[in-house]
């Protein structure tokens, strides 16, 4: 009875404004605004805040979002599933990442054979990312840590060594390497609280008794790398994160195994999806031609 109504408040909270969502729906502004106007007027409801220019969903507005996200999605399911003799020419493909370094190279692979999919890349923690998998909001998650989520299944990527990495200018820049305990009462700057980094280090500095003496704590890679730049303190990253700077100098650290893991993460339950499971093989071989 209402999906006429739903279809218009989706696009209208999904695209951010009524001229948008016309344009995805191929209607005119008008007819959306009477659409979710009626669906407002019916249940005797506000939907969006709307000033000016803007629209945003009220508090009801997003609660009602997170379910036509599903509705919606299942309509998408339900459309691919007797669809299945088509080619993957077209669609989207969503992925979420708390680190995008990793999937770069297997988007890449995957467009080479399906060039017609566009592909939205974003960054987040680990906790926007199962919430966005969740919601339907990113068909692909990649996380540094295993889900302990039993509705996801997840591929290992790789195992990298954590690094720490210092001025050019530093005493410890003409070292070949470190000890982990050398690590102790030195300036660190840390990654923000939630970082998967950041906890990685905090286990292992606990299992070894090294205080850990946080002198700035940087929000984002390139914070932490800045900070570490201007003399600040000492970083720790993964080894391909830290890549190349020529202001800075990573040191392999001994003593201790410290690594960071990557997986691959997906829903259960949408991994026979085609434009998913299309990926999900990609990968597979992607993985497999780099051992």
């Amino acid at each position: 009875m209402h999906y006429v109504q739903l279809r218009a408040f989706h696009a209208v909270a999904t695209h951010g404004g009524f001229s948008k969502a016309a344009e995805q729906l191929c209607l005119t502004q008008p007819a959306i605004s009477d659409q979710v106007r009626k669906l407002e007027e019916y249940f005797g409801v506000l939907l969006f805040h709307r000033h000016k220019r803007t629209v945003r969903p009220t508090e009801l507005g997003e609660q009602l979002l997170v379910v036509t996200r599903r509705m919606f999605a299942i309509e998408s399911e339900a459309i691919e599933l007797l669809s299945e003799s088509k080619q993957l020419r077209t669609g989207f493909l969503n992925i979420a990442a708390d680190a995008p370094l990793h999937v770069i190279k297997m988007i890449s692979a995957f467009r080479k054979e399906y060039p017609g999919i566009e592909i939205s890349l974003k960054r987040g923690n680990s906790d926007t990312v199962l919430r966005q998998l969740h919601d339907y909001s990113a068909d692909i998650g990649v996380l540094a840590t295993k889900p302990e989520d039993s509705t996801v299944a997840y591929i290992p990527l790789r195992r990298d060594p954590i690094v720490c990495f210092v001025p050019k200018d530093h005493p410890w820049a003409d070292r070949e390497s470190i000890r982990v305990q050398d690590l102790n009462e030195q300036p660190l700057v840390f990654r923000e609280k939630g970082s998967t980094t950041r906890r990685r280090i905090e286990d292992i500095f606990l299992k070894k008794h090294i205080r850990a003496k946080i002198v700035m704590i940087a929000e984002g890679r390139e914070a932490n790398r800045e900070a570490v730049a201007a003399g600040i303190g000492i970083g720790l990253v993964s080894g391909p994160e830290f890549g190349y700077d020529s202001r800075l100098k990573a040191l392999p650290i001994t003593g201790i195994t410290m690594e960071m893991e990557e997986y691959l993460v997906y829903l259960k339950e949408r991994k026979h999806l085609r434009l998913i499971s299309a990926f999900l093989k990609s990968v597979d071989e992607h993985i497999n031609d780099d051992l």
